[in-house]
């Protein structure tokens, strides 16, 4: 720990104590130059004998005062305390698929890392909301729960993979479901914004998670990734990232995965949402980021730390006794001291 947060302040200081050195000696110099003009030299003699009396006690306690001032400025610290951190947030989920399906290279480098490009740019975008992270392939898992720690959620962006979960499939509706059970507690409107190739094992379970996420006012902008041509998913690989296998079904068909956009577009449709088909990491960054400007925000703790207390109070109140201490000391020679019986 420093003992002062900005130290700086005493070279101000010195450079302060400097110019009121010369400042002074200017003072003095004019005072004697305007009286010998006046009087001559023997009446300046005569009324400059003794001088202040106060006038040392006057002049230090005007300049340790103004080192205490300088002391405050450089913000004494000790003692820690804990600092509470407010802001004014929207929430939002984001949902990221991570099934087999988004290895295919239909966008490079392939679905789920061109996603992960795209978050990364996302959460630059949205400096003022509190975000979660859900991955999910048949069955949702939250990766990071709702935050304003931005570095943290680009690290569980980071460590998303295909096939992370233990759960194969894909389900739309199990990641509506867990990021309308987590934005419950927020009032408003806020969203979902759900990264997937847009293939649904389970569309029969579609409809409730849907009615879930319109009870809880959640907007679903879903992004779309992949190409509704569809693509092989890769199996294998070699070190230079060359396919050596493709997957293959139970019955040993090589599996062609394309994107269903008539899906995504209805159920954003559904909670007056968006779609947006992924074209580059940017622009639908840019475009998701102008589709959550309107969201309710609310006033929540952003984050605690721990911090030394200020103790700026002490100097300065010294300060303000030298001050007025100097102020109150007479500035007339005590009678007799000029020789003046």
């Amino acid at each position: 720990m420093e003992l002062f947060e900005k130290p700086i302040y005493f070279l101000y200081f010195l450079a302060a104590l400097g110019a009121v050195g010369l400042l002074c000696r200017l003072g003095q110099v004019r005072k004697r130059r305007i009286t010998r003009a006046l009087f001559g030299p023997a009446a300046y003699a005569r009324l400059t004998r003794g001088g202040d009396a106060w006038g040392k006690y006057k002049t230090g306690l005007f300049l340790l005062g103004l080192f205490f001032v300088f002391a405050a400025l450089a913000r004494p610290q000790w003692g820690v305390e804990i600092v509470q951190a407010e802001g004014n947030f929207a929430q939002t989920v984001i949902a990221v698929d991570v099934s087999a399906s988004m290895r295919a290279r239909d966008v490079r480098p392939d679905r789920l890392a061109s996603a992960k490009n795209m978050l990364r740019m996302l959460i630059n975008h949205l400096p003022n909301e509190r975000i979660g992270l859900i991955a999910f392939t048949s069955q949702a898992f939250i990766q990071c729960p709702i935050t304003t720690d931005d570095d943290a959620l680009k690290y569980f962006v980071s460590t998303l993979q295909p096939d992370m979960l233990p759960v194969a499939g894909t389900s739309l509706a199990a990641p509506v479901e867990l990021a309308a059970h987590m934005l419950a507690k927020y009032p408003g409107k806020k969203a979902l914004i759900l990264l997937t190739d847009g293939e649904d094992h389970t569309p029969q379970e579609l409809a409730q998670a849907q009615k879930a996420a319109q009870q809880e006012g959640i907007r679903i902008i879903a992004i779309g990734i992949g190409t509704p041509q569809g693509e092989l998913i890769a199996q294998r690989t070699d070190v230079s990232g060359k396919v050596l296998e493709y997957k293959k079904d139970s019955q040993g068909k090589t599996i062609v995965t394309k994107l269903d956009e008539k899906s995504l577009a209805a159920l954003a449709a559904a909670t007056q949402g968006m779609y947006i088909q992924y074209t580059s990491p940017a622009q639908v960054a840019a475009k998701v980021g102008q589709a959550v400007q309107d969201l309710d925000r609310s006033t929540t703790a952003a984050s605690s730390r721990a911090g030394y207390k200020n103790r700026y109070q002490i100097p300065l109140a010294l300060a303000i006794l030298c001050f007025c201490a100097a102020a109150l000391l007479p500035f007339k020679p005590r009678r007799g001291q000029d020789g003046a019986k």
